[in-house]
């Protein structure tokens, strides 16, 4: 981190904490895709019954 008067220099990993986690993108699509196929089942199953 470096001060310039009132202006302040971060860099990419100050900014961020220093890590950059891939994992939560894959986490994230893999619970929407089974949401979807839970929400669909649940759905046609319905639809089946009535």
């Amino acid at each position: 981190m470096h001060k310039d008067g009132d202006k302040m220099d971060v860099t990419e990993q100050e900014a961020s904490g220093g890590i950059k986690n891939q994992g939560v993108r894959y986490v994230l699509a893999i619970s929407l895709i089974l949401a979807i196929i839970a929400l669909s089942f649940m759905w046609m199953t319905g639809a089946i019954l009535n």
